[in-house]
């Protein structure tokens, strides 16, 4: 899969509105004309409508609108922790007990990988957005209008599980409109979605909060849902399979006949997909569990830090909430950077692959540098922020080396998914990432809820320490991968490799996998 600088100019086509009605038409008589055809996952590359033949302008504001959306839950995630201490004042609650309205949020957020294919499955993306959003909006105040502690804890987690799915079908949007190409560098862009807006959220809702009171921290996060709202009002279907449902209906046409959904179209099949083959693939699939367990850590860590930042800045340096809001700056230019060098190195190694390769497909075990120089950069920021959060040295020491903690897992992340997403066929690739999304934000909604016993109890320094050698522990993972992951993946019996041996078997004995798993030319997946 070799990139080309010109690849999404060259899929770009700009037509008048009656031609893409003529061919549209002629699309749908081609199908009416032959009942018996089953239309596959992906779109006609000379259909108009195909999203990858969009003009560049509507791709970017597709992308811009789920980015905005993704953005927005990330800050309400985040933008509550500046409040904290507001929250235990008035409602009398222990530190712990407030750090749930953070950690239950990533736990409702947990259960969107796992209910988002179904929705996208049945009402296309551009729906569930436009509902995921305003629903997230209404607990968002209930949230700041709560009167007691539990309805608070009660509102953060729904809004959570409400806003969350903006969180999964981002990764699909991309992949709807732009070319298999550019994965790894739309991956990078659309990962700041999330990192930027959690360090925007202390960042202003520091502000805010020190202004104001902590209910306004949720305020100001309805605000935002409102403007990535109105950004979104008009925002076109990129599901393949459901713009040929809505072409069908705008034509008077009878539903066209699709390939079983690889998310299922039944509970058992549901059920499968999306809850029990990604448990198993947790144990049992090596290059997953690998990533998983690689990928928990790191995010655990990472929302362990909007706790732990404020106790050292305030505590080691007397800092005002305003002040460590302004520290969070540091987090967004690590984000910044993770996704200019992920880029760049996507751009430099993709050529070079393909040129060592026979058949003209690049392995995709290149994707993998980011994440080797990011692994690197994570394990050492960790002691360097353990050993330098003291008094005798000055604060910039530990706030540079939240930069460079933040721009190794965004590194890694931006890398290791991608991986993911070319290593198995569309049906295993939804399971896998619906498997390593639930378990690291479930991960992520746990170390926050111990971080302040763990620096209390060993001191920041051990505490961190700790995580240091646990993350040198982790640190061969992309290396392992880059050796043995293609001859792990061969023996995959949800790879590439497997899925077409029984494709064989179906064309030579008639008989083969369930269809739902029989996608091998859909490259997206509904999430």
């Amino acid at each position: 899969m070799p990139p080309t600088d010109n690849t999404m100019d060259n899929l770009a086509q700009h037509t008048s509105p009656n031609s893409v009605m003529e061919d549209s038409m002629k699309h749908e008589d081609m199908k009416r004309d032959d009942t018996d055809v089953v239309i596959g996952h992906m779109m006609s590359m000379d259909d108009p409508e195909n999203p990858f033949n969009w003009p560049r302008s509507r791709k970017v504001f597709v992308s811009a609108v789920s980015f905005a959306f993704s953005f927005v839950v990330a800050f309400g995630a985040t933008a509550y922790t500046a409040g904290i201490s507001g929250v235990i004042t008035e409602f009398e609650v222990s530190t712990t007990k407030a750090i749930l309205g953070l950690s239950l949020y990533l736990f409702g957020i947990a259960f969107a990988p796992v209910i988002t294919p179904h929705l996208s499955e049945r009402f296309g993306r551009s729906r569930v957005y436009q509902i995921s959003l305003p629903v997230f909006s209404l607990f968002i105040v209930g949230a700041g209008a709560s009167q007691t502690f539990a309805s608070l804890a009660i509102c953060r987690f729904f809004a959570g599980m409400t806003g969350g799915p903006c969180l999964v079908l981002i990764e699909g949007t991309f992949a709807d409109v732009w070319a298999e190409e550019l994965t790894g560098t739309y991956y990078a862009v659309l990962a700041m979605a999330s990192y930027v807006g959690a360090g925007a959220g202390p960042l202003i809702g520091g502000f805010v909060f020190a202004s104001t009171s902590w209910r306004w921290t949720q305020w100001v996060t309805l605000m935002l849902a409102l403007a990535a709202y109105l950004l979104g009002i008009g925002m076109p279907e990129t599901y393949p399979r459901h713009v040929l449902r809505l072409r069908a209906k705008r034509f008077g046409l009878s539903p066209p006949k699709l390939l079983a959904a690889g998310s299922g179209t039944t509970l058992k099949a549901m059920f499968k997909i999306t809850v029990f083959t990604p448990v198993q693939m947790l144990f049992a699939e090596p290059v997953v569990v690998l990533v998983w367990l690689y990928l928990g850590f790191n995010f655990a860590v990472i929302f362990a830090f909007f706790i732990a930042v404020p106790a050292v800045l305030q505590g080691v340096y007397g800092f005002s909430i305003q002040q460590v809001g302004l520290a969070f700056i540091a987090a967004i230019v690590g984000s910044m950077l993770a996704s200019a060098t992920s880029i760049i190195m996507d751009r430099l190694t993709a050529p070079s692959a393909i040129k060592r390769s026979h058949t003209g497909m690049v392995d995709i075990e290149y994707r993998l540098y980011p994440a080797m120089i990011g692994g690197v950069a994570i394990t050492a920021s960790l002691f360097w922020i353990g050993w330098t959060a003291s008094p005798s040295i000055r604060w910039p020491s530990p706030v540079i080396g939240t930069l460079l903690y933040v721009w190794g897992n965004q590194s890694v992340l931006s890398s290791l998914i991608p991986y993911i997403f070319d290593a198995y066929p569309p049906t295993g690739t939804l399971s896998a990432l619906t498997a390593m999304a639930s378990v690291r934000l479930s991960l992520a909604a746990f170390l926050p809820l111990v971080i302040l016993q763990m620096f209390q109890g060993i001191t920041g320094a051990w505490s961190l320490s700790l995580f240091g050698f646990v993350s040198a522990a982790l640190l061969p993972v992309p290396f392992v991968l880059f050796k043995w992951g293609a001859a792990l993946r061969a023996r995959s019996k949800h790879g590439h490799e497997r899925m077409a041996m029984e494709k064989g078997d179906v064309m030579q004995t008639g008989k083969g996998p369930d269809p739902e798993t029989h996608m091998m030319g859909a490259r997206t997946t509904n999430v």
